[in-house]
């Protein structure tokens, strides 16, 4: 790959795929304007399109044999909910830690499910996993910076991959996995369970059906304190995730002066506003605050803390940063990020046009002007514009869990798609067009916000590209399963 960031960074002495977020980068090795400046030459490749990914159907797969990469948090929660979809076969289970998929056996059994085959012992041991022929199907929830690593596996080795959010850190892995995904025919699709939410669909398929005119304005976040998973401490001898977050690595990706996590805020936006689909981001703006809790919360832990000594003295990333984004048809967007403030969460999801206005936090509302629509007229918008795929899983959704049901209605679509040769809602250039807002982001703010281009992973194909369908039409075939197994929490009943 030319002008790779990662090559340059090799070639100083510092090891390929050594990230600008590390504590060796912050104390000065590299200028970090010498760092994000390839950044921008790796945004203005633009290599021929191999093939369009977007409203690819890939052959129908009777049943959809799963890989399991990453068994932590999000990985367990996603196995425990694969046991209820029909047509699903784990076929492999990979992580560093035996006692996790010591904890996803379990769960297969508790399933009904047969015991998968066992991939660890080494940081690459999902290599094998991808190259052993036993998967259609690699869902990806290691840490991030193994996402692309894995999907790139996966692919070449000729299964479709899922990707846990956000799916690359830099904008050589967003242009290698569009490239990849053209080459081999395989899906690419970002995991973002956000676009799955109630609200989120809802307001979609109103903006769908025109009920908003023109869409003019969009905001999105992930504004969530996380100081719990950020200085919880490592426990390698828990089978179920229970938040330990390996080698603290989120803590460590936070030490990047850029929107890490864009994708929650910023995915339900783009479908509304058809992006990729119609219209695509144009260029961005990007600005950070300083650092007014991180640092300090490492100096209150760190005498107590080994772990937490090498982040003594490391730059840390900022409370707040936003971006405002402009799409080529003149629309604007809002995402903003904060991982470490004492507020309430938040995603904002707020969709303005010229007819209608939705917005779902703190207060869920639409309004048609200044009044915002009473409790019958919210009732009477739901019944009408709540979509076939709500309406036909969304109570078991609600049943089976995982954030209240957004992410088992995004994994059994996933595989009702597969199933039935369906179109991907989210393919590899919505990954691509998505993450790239943190590389971009980074340039941005290390450049005084000044605007960058947002590259066109479609090369041109987002003025034809169909928008994503909200209807069952030609699937919705692939049933639910096992629910007396599923509790009023929605969690499975394993021990």
């Amino acid at each position: 790959m030319s002008t790779n960031r990662r090559t340059f960074l090799k070639n100083i002495g510092l090891g390929a795929g050594v990230v600008a977020s590390t504590p060796l980068m912050a104390s000065g090795s590299v200028s970090e304007k010498e760092q994000v400046k390839f950044i921008r030459k790796s945004a203005e490749r633009l290599p021929s399109m191999n093939f369009n990914m977007c409203g690819y159907a890939a052959p129908k797969l009777d049943k959809v044999r799963i890989g399991f990469v990453g068994i932590g948090d999000r990985g367990i929660g996603a196995v425990d909910r694969m046991g209820f979809i029909d047509g699903v076969e784990v076929t492999a289970l990979c992580d560093t830690r035996q006692a996790a998929i010591d904890g996803a056996q379990a769960s297969l059994a508790k399933s009904g499910l047969p015991k998968a085959k066992e991939f660890t012992g080494s940081d690459t041991a999902f290599k094998a996993l991808c190259d052993s022929g036993l998967v259609d199907l690699v869902y990806i929830a290691t840490p991030w910076e193994w996402h692309v690593p894995v999907a790139l596996a996966a692919m070449r080795g000729g299964s479709h991959a899922a990707v846990e959010v956000s799916t690359a850190k830099t904008m050589d892995e967003c242009w290698e996995m569009v490239e990849v995904s053209e080459q081999t025919k395989k899906h690419c699709v970002i995991l973002e369970n956000c676009c799955y939410d109630f609200f989120e669909l809802l307001t979609l398929n109103m903006a769908r059906q025109g009920v908003f005119g023109d869409l003019v304005h969009g905001e999105g976040a992930y504004i969530h304190d996380l100081d719990y998973w950020h200085f919880n401490k490592p426990q390698d001898d828990k089978p179920r995730g229970d938040g330990a977050y390996d080698k603290l690595w989120r803590l460590h990706e936070n030490t990047r002066k850029a929107n890490v996590y864009p994708t929650h805020g910023l995915g339900p936006i783009c479908q509304a506003m058809d992006i990729n689909r119609g219209d695509r981001l144009d260029y961005l703006t990007s600005m950070i605050s300083d650092d007014f809790t991180l640092k300090n919360r490492i100096k209150e832990l760190a005498p107590d803390r080994p772990d937490l000594q090498q982040f003594i003295g490391v730059e840390m990333r900022g409370n707040m940063d936003m971006q405002m984004i402009r799409t080529v048809k003149g629309r604007t967007i809002m995402i903003q990020h904060d991982i470490s403030s004492p507020r309430p969460y938040s995603r904002i999801h707020m969709l303005s046009g010229t007819k209608c206005f939705a917005q779902k936090w703190p207060l869920q509302h639409i309004a048609f002007g200044h009044e915002v629509a009473d409790e019958a007229k919210m009732k009477e918008l739901q019944e009408k514009y709540t979509p076939e795929i709500v309406s036909r899983i969304g109570t078991m959704a609600k049943q089976v869990g995982g954030h209240g049901g957004m992410d088992f209605l995004m994994d059994w679509r996933l595989i009702d798609c597969l199933r039935n040769g369906l179109p991907m809602d989210m393919d590899v250039y919505d990954a691509a067009t998505w993450s790239c807002i943190t590389p971009l982001s980074e340039w941005s703010i290390a450049n005084g916000s000044k605007p960058i281009d947002v590259p066109d992973f479609t090369r041109g194909a987002w003025k034809t590209n169909k928008p994503i369908e909200l209807t069952l039409k030609g699937g919705g075939t692939t049933k639910v399963k096992n629910l007396n197994n599923a509790n009023s929490e929605g969690q499975l009943n394993v021990k």
